[in-house]
C-alpha cells in the first residue's frame, strides 16, 4: 500500500503478471499522484 501524507486516495492496481502501460497510469492519476511521485513511492517500499 503506498500513502502520501495529506491525501486520501485508493490506489487498486490488478495482481497480474504484467499491467498495461495505460492501465497504470490512469490508476497513478486518478489517485493524484505524478509519475514521478508514483516512482518515488515504489523504490521506498521495496
Amino acid at each position: 500500500m503506498l500513502t502520501c501524507p495529506g491525501k486520501i486516495h485508493t490506489l487498486a492496481i490488478p495482481n497480474h503478471k504484467e499491467v498495461g502501460r495505460g492501465l497504470l497510469r490512469d490508476q497513478i492519476q486518478k489517485a493524484g499522484l505524478t509519475i514521478d511521485e508514483f516512482n518515488t513511492r515504489c523504490a521506498e517500499i521495496l
